[in-house]
């Protein structure tokens, strides 16, 4: 086989790491609670976490219905959250469509989508390119499977190295003044009452897609323990999925050892811990990140809370 053709096939064993092609019954709607941290939650009623089920994504959801310490509730039908769209069937993006999206945001970078392909998008909308580094992780798993090497891919994902490179991701999160500046264009969208309801979305829907969650609905006063449960979410929705991964990736000789690729498939406490730490160090508090580190005014906070929060 040709350099060309293996690059080719590891870049699609990649994407099937994120792209979800899974009957919709095999995506109940996350217990509350279930298989995700349990920090904090005892203090707190856990509320439903809104999947919208298609046949091409598995980690679609309406951040909408949470409530927030000030007794208001996060209006639904205005933000939502995803994986890639680009294996959506022509029933999803029929679904998609009664979404009444007006902007959708693609925050990966342009080897995931020359690799994984555009989003399928209901006629009239196109997706906005909002590029949030992955520190090379994408190269780094097409190169890490199409080595085929078991002794390569110990070498490069073993040993704690894979959990180690999501710390460093989730570091840079906060410390990368690029990174920053997607965040922060993407609140100040969400913030515009001129615009309608908008997708955010990575290829997992867990690590880039799962920070701008955390940090939206922290600013809109969730909860930190039911924002951290909305984050940790993603292991629920994703874990059948994942796990039919790594078996096609063993039964067709690619790798050895698939559960090397667990710790990058998985969200955990400690990878948004990295996040949090990182951002008390360099900006002191939440507030801090929000105002100085993503430049935000009171007015747009305010505006932010007036539009989403119910």
């Amino acid at each position: 086989m040709s350099r060309v053709r293996i690059r080719r096939a590891a870049a699609a064993a990649v994407a099937a790491l994120a792209l979800a092609t899974l009957p919709t019954a095999a995506y109940a709607a996350a217990a509350p609670g279930a298989g995700v941290g349990a920090r904090h939650h005892h203090q707190q009623q856990a509320e439903p976490i809104r999947q919208i089920p298609l046949q091409g994504a598995v980690n679609v959801r309406d951040l909408g219905g949470y409530r927030t310490w000030t007794g208001g509730q996060v209006r639904q039908g205005l933000v939502y959250r995803s994986d890639a769209l680009s294996k959506l069937t022509d029933a999803d993006v029929t679904g998609v469509s009664g979404l009444g999206l007006t902007k959708v945001i693609d925050f990966r970078i342009p080897m995931e989508v020359q690799y994984d392909g555009a989003d399928r998008l209901p006629a009239g909308l196109s997706a906005t390119a909002r590029p949030v580094s992955d520190l090379g992780l994408y190269g780094t798993l097409v190169g890490a499977i199409g080595s085929g090497d078991p002794v390569t891919q110990e070498q490069m994902l073993g040993g704690g190295r894979a959990e180690a490179y999501m710390r460093d991701i989730y570091r840079t999160f906060v410390t990368a003044p690029e990174n920053r500046a997607q965040f922060a264009a993407t609140l100040r969208e969400l913030a515009d009452g001129r615009q309608g309801p908008v997708l955010y979305h990575c290829t997992s829907g867990k690590d880039r897609t799962g920070w701008m969650s955390y940090v939206l609905l922290r600013a809109l006063a969730v909860p930190e323990g039911t924002a951290e449960r909305d984050y940790l979410a993603s292991n629920t929705f994703r874990a059948a999925y994942d796990a039919k991964v790594r078996a096609g990736l063993k039964q067709s000789g690619r790798m050895q050892n698939p559960d090397l690729l667990i710790p990058l498939q998985e969200v955990r406490q400690d990878y948004l811990d990295s996040a949090t730490a990182q951002m008390e160090a360099d900006y002191g508090s939440f507030y801090g990140y929000l105002t100085q580190g993503l430049g935000l005014d009171l007015r747009t906070l305010a505006k932010l809370q007036s539009r989403l929060v119910r």
